[in-house]
């Protein structure tokens, strides 16, 4: 039972974290670079609010929406 908990860790060691080990060298060499995934996710993310918020305008735009004051029955 002892090799199989040992094997779990050489897998997470050994393979699954050294993408995040060549990141952290090449920290040393390039913040930027060593930051790709950040930026990436980052890029994701501004490209998903702008269309959002495009989208919004145009749902705006159409006048579709109740807005009076009674238009939830919360309200």
């Amino acid at each position: 039972m002892k090799d199989f908990f040992y094997g779990i860790e050489d897998l997470f060691v050994n393979v699954l974290f050294a993408p995040f080990d060549a990141l952290r060298a090449l920290e040393l060499e390039s913040w930027f670079s060593a930051n790709i995934v950040s930026w990436i996710f980052t890029l994701i993310g501004l490209v998903a609010f702008v269309y959002w918020m495009m989208q919004l305008a145009k749902y705006n735009g159409n006048n579709e929406e109740d807005k009076s004051v009674t238009a939830h029955s919360y309200l």
